[in-house]
Formats: structure tokens, C-alpha cells, sequence
């Protein structure tokens, strides 16, 4: 039986990555995306789809590059795409990216965004296939780390405002479960107590998305040939046991705040 595994960070490898291309301009970006969203993800849950005009120099006409989660996807799709007309009079060409990973970027392993993490796996669990649960979220003062301070709440001036979370991702049907952790800072300039508590809000969401992003990254899908997907999740030597969690905030990372979370993607156009 076929077996691939899913991780929750960004794919790197070039057998994940396909470049179309032989796009005729006789439909607008918009709905080349649409049709090539519709045709890719049939075969499996995608990472990135992006259409792009051909070079001035080249015949009018548009080219796409789509990166899966999974190679054994990817290659499928390569092999039943290619040299079909899919959504236009002519047939397209779909190789798979031959363009070698630069060294230092081979063993990669950024995690995935919050937002990418819910759509994998709603993807391939479903939306009841999970679940993710706060043990502690609150807010680290310079206190809890044994520096007495004076704090007057809602004081104008420059605030750090820092947050930690503990959080726990389950899967009831698979019988599997994950914890992590996340600590977050921002500093800003306080004008009032209204900007002091919109920051306090947007923190906690932010630490929350963090952790659960964490949890994740521990978490591997196995994908079997029959369609059917198993759950296991990566023991680390931070996990916490139940009984050791109560008051405790396991620190995994610690992030500002103005980080960008979103991946960037540098396209190779080299193929096969």
C-alpha cells in the first residue's frame, strides 16, 4: 500500500513543486486560477498556486507554479495533467521543478502559519477531526521573573506587553495528542488605556495562533493509499504530562510581535 507523510512546515522540496506552463491569454488571471485550483487540488491539499504572465518577449499567455504538501501528490498530479488540454483548446505542459535546493535550505524546517496549519488539517481531517484546547494564557511581567516594578495601568509612554500560552491539540479519533508553547512581546508607545487594551487583545489572539502553530509542527499525517489518514505525533523531550502542567508555561519560543508570520516563496523556474 501507498504511504505519504505530511508534515506542518513549509515545503521546500522540488518534488512537491510543479511548473505549468503552454497557458494560452485567452482567459483573465483570475479564472486560470480558478480552473487550475480546481483541477490540482483534486489531488491533494495545496500550498501555494500562483499564475503569472509570460515574460514581453515570450508569446503571449500565462505560466503557474504549484507547490504541494505532498510529493506522491505532486507526482501524481505531474503525470495525469500533463499534455492534457485541462481547461483551454491546447494541452499544457506540467514537469515537476528540477531546479537543485541550495544547501543551507535542504534541511529547512519553518514552521507553517497559523491559518495554514487550520486549513491542512481541516483539509484532511475534516472540521471535526481536531481540536485545541488553552491551558494557560497570561501575561508575563517583568514580575514573574523576580524584577520589582510599578506599573500604572493605562500610563501614556513606551509599554512592553508580553504574553505566554500552553496549549493542547487533540485528535479524539486517532487517540493522539499534542501540547506547546509560545511567548510573544510587542513594544509600543501607551496613549491611553483603550490602546493599552487593544493590544492586550491582539496579543493573546497572536500567542494563541503561536502555540497552536507549534503544536502542530509536531503533529505528521500519514496518508494511505486507501485514503484513509493516520495521526502521530512527534515525542519531544518538553512535552509536558498532565499532572506537570498545572501553573507551569513551558516556553518552546519566544517572538516580537511585528515578526511576520506569512511565508515568502522564491518560484524556481528550472523543470525537468
Amino acid at each position: 500500500m501507498e504511504v505519504d507523510i505530511l508534515e506542518f512546515k513549509v515545503p521546500m522540496e522540488n518534488n512537491k513543486t510543479l511548473f505549468v506552463w503552454g497557458i494560452q491569454p485567452s482567459h483573465t488571471e483570475a479564472h486560470i486560477y480558478d480552473r487550475l485550483h480546481r483541477v490540482f487540488s483534486s489531488f491533494g491539499p495545496l500550498y501555494l498556486l500562483k499564475v503569472c504572465p509570460n515574460a514581453p518577449l515570450s508569446p503571449p499567455g500565462f505560466y503557474a507554479l504549484i507547490k504541494f504538501y505532498s510529493a506522491a501528490q505532486a507526482s501524481k498530479a505531474q503525470r495525469q495533467t500533463d499534455g492534457r488540454s485541462l481547461f483551454q483548446d491546447s494541452p499544457v505542459k506540467v514537469r515537476l521543478s528540477s531546479k537543485q535546493t541550495p544547501h543551507f535550505m535542504s534541511d529547512s524546517s519553518k514552521l507553517l502559519s497559523h491559518a495554514r496549519c487550520v486549513d491542512l488539517a481541516n483539509n484532511c481531517l475534516g472540521f471535526n477531526g481536531w481540536t485545541s484546547d488553552i491551558i494557560t494564557l497570561k501575561e508575563l511581567t517583568d514580575e514573574d521573573e523576580g524584577v520589582e516594578q510599578e506599573e500604572e495601568e493605562g500610563g501614556d509612554g513606551e509599554r512592553t506587553l508580553r504574553f505566554g500560552c500552553l496549549l493542547q491539540l487533540s485528535f479524539p479519533s486517532h487517540g493522539q495528542m499534542a501540547r506547546a508553547s509560545a511567548v510573544v512581546e510587542e513594544r509600543f508607545i501607551c496613549t491611553g488605556p483603550d490602546v493599552l487594551l487593544q493590544r492586550r487583545c491582539k496579543l493573546q489572539k497572536v500567542v494563541r495562533e503561536k502555540a497552536l502553530a507549534q503544536a502542530f509542527s509536531t503533529v505528521l499525517f500519514i496518508l494511505l493509499g486507501n485514503g484513509k489518514v493516520m495521526v502521530e505525533v512527534k515525542q519531544t523531550s518538553d512535552q509536558l504530562l498532565p499532572e506537570e502542567s498545572e501553573g507551569i508555561l513551558q516556553v518552546n519560543e519566544f517572538t516580537h510581535v511585528e515578526d511576520e508570520w506569512e511565508e515568502d516563496e522564491e518560484w524556481d523556474l528550472t523543470v525537468s
